[in-house]
């Protein structure tokens, strides 16, 4: 159930293969040897639980990002690990990135069903369309659909994927040995759905799960993006590089929820940051700068060209950016491209300047200081409107969570602003969400239908 006490933090753990800056498995500190190694993702997903996040997150994309030469790229589907995952621990939340674009609903919905089963109620999913060419290529198509037209099809495939998951009434399996009545069908339905894009006749061959429906995150900070977010999603990922910028983004998200019937409280905004962790600001600092000091250039220059949409190959890399392309011309991630411009802009950045300050969060903010500057730094952005909570990215793993947990987490449990225990089962309760309603079954009791 929602909390009703003090407003306290939501922090989830995204963890990526040796960790999040783009050296990372260079380093000492990391083991990229393990990125597929199940004992390896079981003993960060504990260290999540031991400090009592809310969730771990796994991102996803449906072709091989960046050049595999220069870093430690691939690993587990994310639905294949998560399930995974559901069997050593029992409390943190798991969130699984899958596309609308290049994946079905019926799929997608039994696959989340069958995650919150085996999970008991701990399933979450980051809703995308996919932002690159090279996915589209890996399923028969030459161009990536439109921008808007992404957005068009993935508010159908999340109004398939609800319906099927409300398909099955709560209380529909009946277990009636006696007389050999397994489920009441008067309570399991099709959902004959026939739309622009998808054609479902259902139901789905799933039981709805102990949470009803996975809690639904988004990731997109365009128009279409915060749209879609304001009208369906439940947690909101995103990057902004300045509190006034996470300001503004968290006023503007949370305006636009009451045109769709929701209050502020539905909708969490859990900015990502990479915190580099040191026992002084001098030795994060200095850990900082041992990862940049690991950089490949032709890596990040290959990044940076994919975010901004224009080939950098061959500019030198202590000159300026060249004249980009306008926002409405990409195809892509479009807030990723006008973050990261308008970083480099504003800071005058060089291109080695931009790879360097990429490095660690692909655009997401990046801080670097002690445990009581890092949970001060959390505990500003909480208090003054810029987010409900964090989507931690450690720079490396395992070393970057273990320190997270084990100096950031008990300075925010002291100042009351993190659990010191969990207090519910379900992903829902983590986030002091409510169960979503049956819709299909609210419907059939106002048609008068048997139920």
């Amino acid at each position: 159930m929602p909390s009703t006490g003090p407003r306290t933090l939501h922090l989830n753990a995204f963890l990526l293969n040796a960790g999040h800056h783009d050296a990372a498995w260079r380093h000492p500190r990391t083991q990229p040897e393990k990125i597929t190694d199940l004992r390896y993702f079981q003993q960060l997903a504990r260290t999540a639980e031991r400090g009592r996040l809310d969730s771990v997150f796994l991102a996803d994309g449906l072709a091989l990002w960046g050049n595999a030469r220069y870093n430690a790229l691939g690993g587990f589907e994310p639905l294949t690990l998560l399930s995974a995952l559901a069997a050593v621990t029992e409390h943190v939340g798991l969130i699984a990135t899958v596309s609308t674009t290049f994946n079905e609903p019926f799929h997608t919905a039994r696959k989340f069903a069958s995650l919150d089963h085996i999970s008991g109620g701990r399933a979450g999913w980051n809703i995308v369309t996919s932002g690159t060419v090279n996915e589209a290529r890996n399923f028969g198509q030459d161009e990536h659909l439109e921008h808007r037209l992404r957005y068009e099809r993935a508010r159908e495939f999340l109004e398939v994927a609800t319906k099927l998951w409300d398909s099955w009434e709560d209380d529909a399996v009946l277990l009636d040995r006696e007389r050999g009545v397994y489920a009441d069908t008067d309570k399991v339905r099709e959902i004959g759905h026939r739309g622009e894009y998808f054609g479902v006749h259902g139901p789905l061959n799933v039981p709805r799960s102990p949470q009803g429906y996975p809690l639904l995150v988004q990731a997109g900070s365009s128009e279409d993006g915060k749209e879609f977010a304001a009208q369906y999603a439940e947690a909101v990922f995103t990057a902004q590089q300045t509190l006034a910028d996470a300001q503004a983004f968290y006023k503007d998200l949370k305006s636009r929820l009451t045109q769709h019937g929701r209050t502020e409280e539905q909708l969490l905004v859990l900015p990502g940051i990479a915190p580099v962790i040191g026992s002084t600001e001098a030795e994060a600092r200095a850990l900082e700068q041992e990862l940049t000091d690991l950089q490949v250039p032709e890596y990040g220059l290959a990044q940076l060209s994919g975010m901004l949409g224009t080939d950098l190959t061959g500019l030198p890399l202590d000159g300026p950016l060249p004249d980009l392309p306008e926002e409405r011309d990409i195809n892509g991630n479009k807030s990723r491209f006008t973050l990261v411009a308008q970083l480099a802009r504003r800071d005058g950045l060089t291109l080695r300047e931009l790879i360097a300050r990429l490095g660690a969060g692909r655009g997401h903010h990046v801080f670097a200081g002690t445990p009581e500057q890092v949970a001060d730094h959390l505990e500003e952005w909480f208090t003054q409107g810029a987010a409900d909570g964090f989507n931690i990215m450690p720079p490396h793993l395992p070393g970057g969570l273990e320190d997270f947990v084990d100096h950031v987490v008990p300075l925010l449990q002291q100042r009351g602003l993190f659990r010191t225990e969990y207090t519910g089962r379900t992903l829902r309760d983590h986030y002091g969400l409510t169960r979503p309603a049956n819709r299909l079954a609210t419907a059939a009791s106002a048609a008068g239908w048997p139920a």
